[in-house]
């Protein structure tokens, strides 16, 4: 007799794989799932393999659109970067893919999601805080924080033998030495042979950018349009090409991110769970698209209103990684951040060169910028004047602070 349907989010490797088979193999019906991100992946081949297993059914959703226009976009206007380097395209395609597990599990009936995320890494944290967030009665399997699991299967050998076992087929060329996780906002590498944190990255890691060194010694110049903070329009300068549907404009700039060695980072970051870990990233669209986001918001924003968004920002970055997505504050922190976009429009020029991202201007109806008002060679309507008091009235605290120090000095 069937313990019940879960909906298990699927990719087609070995560990997905035998989770399914051992699924099975504890009595429940197993429906698998596999969300379309802009990974470079065999999807027909992928649900053949997951019929042949066993699955009831194979649901291989097309989520590329809506992950660009309702979760990256989010991200462009938020600046959102977390602990100063790491542009969170693993994180942001979490929320995501389980939404539709979730609106899938409710469809069938089913009562039970799966994943294959292990229990020290963050993704088990952003799959299932969505899911219980958007399914509040659902039961979730985790397998790898199962101990009769976790026993069973202690390393890739393990996993190995029972594939061979249950008739699973397993790749034929070795398996590259790390994991890598690949999406439209990037491609991650960490474990394996990256754990240890002093050894460098091997050459042929990288899979989305060029080496620098064999990057074109000729840049393409861009220019990016925004509107409410949202790129709708990129153009090459030199050839006129234009892409200006959201899916187009982030597949291009990846294309052209790529080609000049742009977006590659190493780093060590902070988990939620506590641990330190070693990630290598490469985002080169995504890190365009910050650094012209930052030009054209820093024109058109007030000074004010940018410093709360910042902060803003920093805290949208921590909750998205940390898998807060569909929290209440989080909810509030993106209706603020989409507030301050309203007057985020214009357009950017930038060149590609070598790993590097150069604004070259800016232009803008809704600029806070005056031209005359800044003027070396216009007086405007500042008076000079004016500015003796001001500096004079800043001055008063530092006079103070100044002058304790030397009635401390003096008791000395």
């Amino acid at each position: 007799m069937s313990k019940g349907t879960v909906v298990l989010a699927y990719s087609g490797g070995l560990d997905t794989s035998c989770i399914l088979v051992w699924l099975r193999e504890q009595g429940y019906d197993v429906i698998a799932y596999l969300a379309n991100i802009g990974q470079d992946e065999d999807f027909e081949a992928a649900r053949v393999k997951a019929e042949s297993l066993g699955a009831r059914k194979v649901f291989i959703e097309d989520l590329r659109a809506e992950f660009v226009e309702e979760f990256i976009w989010p991200l462009v206007q938020a600046s959102a970067i977390y602990e100063d380097r790491y542009l969170l395209g693993t994180s942001v395609a979490r929320p995501c893919i389980a939404r539709r597990q979730v609106q899938i599990a409710k469809r069938e009936g089913a009562q039970f999601v799966s994943h294959g995320a292990t229990g020290k890494g963050n993704d088990q944290i952003r799959f299932e805080l969505t899911c219980y967030a958007l399914y509040p009665e659902v039961k979730i399997i985790a397998p790898w924080r199962i101990p009769e699991f976790y026993k069973r299967f202690c390393g890739r050998k393990d996993l190995m033998e029972y594939a061979q076992k249950h008739d699973i087929p397993v790749p034929v060329t070795p398996r590259a030495p790390w994991s890598m996780d690949a999406n439209l906002m990037h491609i991650s590498y960490e474990s394996g042979i990256l754990e240890n944190p002093k050894s460098h990255a091997p050459t042929d890691l990288y899979l989305m950018t060029k080496n620098p060194a064999d990057a074109p010694n000729t840049p393409d110049v861009l220019e990016v349009e925004f509107k409410k903070g949202v790129p709708i329009r990129v153009t090459n300068v030199k050839e006129g090409l234009s892409k200006d549907t959201p899916l187009e404009i982030l597949s291009y700039l990846n294309e052209i991110g790529g080609k000049h060695a742009v977006g590659r980072i190493d780093i060590v970051e902070n988990r939620f769970i506590g641990m330190k870990s070693r990630g290598i990233y490469e985002t080169p669209g995504g890190t365009i698209l910050f650094q012209a986001h930052l030009d054209i918001e820093t024109f058109t924003m007030d000074k004010e209103v940018r410093r709360i968004k910042q902060g803003l920002g920093i805290k949208f970055s921590e909750l998205l990684y940390n898998g807060f997505w569909y929290s209440p504050e989080c909810e509030f922190v993106r209706h603020c951040i989409t507030k301050s976009q309203e007057n985020v429009e214009g357009k950017v020029q930038l060149s590609v060169l070598k790993g590097h991202v150069y604004i070259m201007g800016r232009e803008s109806q809704k600029s806070l910028y005056n031209e005359e008002l800044v003027s070396m060679d216009v007086q405007g309507d500042y008076d000079p004047c004016d500015a003796s008091g001001f500096i004079k009235i800043n001055a008063v605290r530092l006079r103070e602070h100044h002058r304790l120090q030397g009635l401390s000095g003096t008791k000395d």
